[in-house]
């Protein structure tokens, strides 16, 4: 026989942790850090915003090597995926793009959380068997690719906005130092504007320092569409982890209810118990004291007689308050644990039993309670009904199974 115990189941202090999102005043669903506890001065709090908007903006600008980088997994998802009918060599392809879009997704993680604060969550968790996760079948993956996909479009129009921005404002901002070397006939600007004059060079500098100033906004609201896209493939799926969270509160309702129901039970047992046994045995042995005290010198013999039968009844009631205490935890078992507990109940037993016990650590006291009762109704059983001359008993920790779906 063999017992075996499981377990019942902000982007500018980059030295601090990232907040939650949706966490604090800045409210529910919010994707950016929540303003630090204690009044803030409209301000510093625009200071703030704008520094933020500033990492948002590195952010976006970065991303345009990961947006191309996922325009090549795309590319070759779509021709591995095309190429899988000519004796499957679009395997080679596909299997391929699919962990670059994974591995691109976990990029994604890394980089908003270091450039707009904010934690996606955790990635989806895969149920499929081995051979699917292999090959990038299964629904992170394929997720990911997904991911890949919008973020080729987006991250190469978001970034590249941004970049657009950030190099006009700096050489409008410049076209003063620009136009004191500059032909009389003025300055072209990107190839589009000519500047020319004082006048000109002055107003150019005003747009671009006007543009710079918008750009943590803009890099700030790009940033927002990156964060939902992330958190809509590439986070856990929420109503998969509601609905995760309502089983898990259902069964362990049904477990506390159904815990209650074994107390009780019990109690009303023992009660029971100790009623119709040991109380009515400890009742008659205190009338026959009282009777063989009273009649002692009158009747000497009738009171030893009574004396013998209340020896008699207290052996007996011994005997009922043993049988009695078989469903309460005996003491040897919370000193001196599972395994001696168990040796002792081997050694009271008609048959010969061997115990090995491999317990490398002390199970919880709800599991050893349980495991010595499973193992004291077996022995019992074990000797009514088996007819066997030996029985083994093995006690092991073991870790609980992995679930799969």
């Amino acid at each position: 026989m063999t017992v075996r115990s499981a377990p019942l189941g902000g982007p500018g202090d980059l030295t601090s942790p990232p907040p939650l999102p949706g966490a604090g005043p800045a409210g529910a669903g919010s994707p950016w850090p929540a303003p630090a506890p204690g009044p803030a001065r409209p301000v510093q709090v625009a200071l703030r915003r704008w520094r933020e908007g500033w990492w948002a903006a590195t952010g976006l600008v970065l991303g345009l090597f990961t947006a191309l980088l996922a325009v090549v997994v795309v590319v070759l998802g779509v021709a591995g995926l095309f190429s899988l009918p000519a004796v499957g060599t679009g395997i080679l392809l596909l299997v391929p793009a699919l962990w670059g879009g994974w591995l691109l997704s976990r990029l994604q993680h890394g980089m908003l959380l270091v450039f707009a604060g904010v934690e996606v969550g955790p990635p989806l968790p895969s149920r499929a068997p081995t051979w699917r996760r292999a090959l990038g079948l299964d629904e992170p993956r394929l997720r990911s690719f997904g991911w890949a996909a919008l973020h080729g479009l987006w991250g190469l129009l978001a970034g590249s906005v941004v970049l657009f921005l950030l190099v006009q404002g700096l050489t409008l901002l410049a076209l003063p130092l620009v136009g004191l070397g500059a032909p009389d006939e003025g300055s072209r600007v990107l190839g589009l504007v000519v500047v020319s004059g004082p006048t000109g060079y002055a107003l150019g500098s005003v747009v671009g320092l006007l543009t710079l100033l918008v750009v943590p906004w803009v890099g700030r609201g790009m940033t927002s569409v990156d964060i939902a896209l992330a958190r809509w493939l590439l986070g856990d799926d929420p109503q998969r982890q509601l609905r995760e969270m309502s089983r898990r509160v259902a069964t362990l309702t049904t477990s506390r209810e159904e815990t209650i129901d074994s107390v009780e039970s019990e109690r009303r047992r023992i009660e029971r118990d100790l009623h119709d046994g040991p109380q009515q045995r400890l009742v008659a042995i205190a009338m026959n004291l009282g009777l063989a005290r009273s009649t002692m010198d009158s009747d000497p013999e009738g009171a030893r007689v009574l004396i013998d039968e209340a020896h008699a009844s207290s052996k007996e009631a011994i005997v009922e308050m043993r049988q009695v205490a078989r469903g309460i935890v005996p003491p040897i078992l919370t000193d001196r644990g599972l395994d001696a507990a168990v040796s002792a109940l081997a050694a009271r037993s008609p048959i010969p039993v061997t115990v090995e016990a491999h317990l490398a650590r002390r199970p919880d006291p709800t599991v050893e309670a349980i495991a010595y009762f499973c193992v004291s109704e077996s022995l019992t059983n074990a000797a009514k009904h088996s007819g066997a001359r030996h029985v083994g008993v093995r006690l092991d920790v073991v870790p609980a199974p992995r679930a799969t779906g």
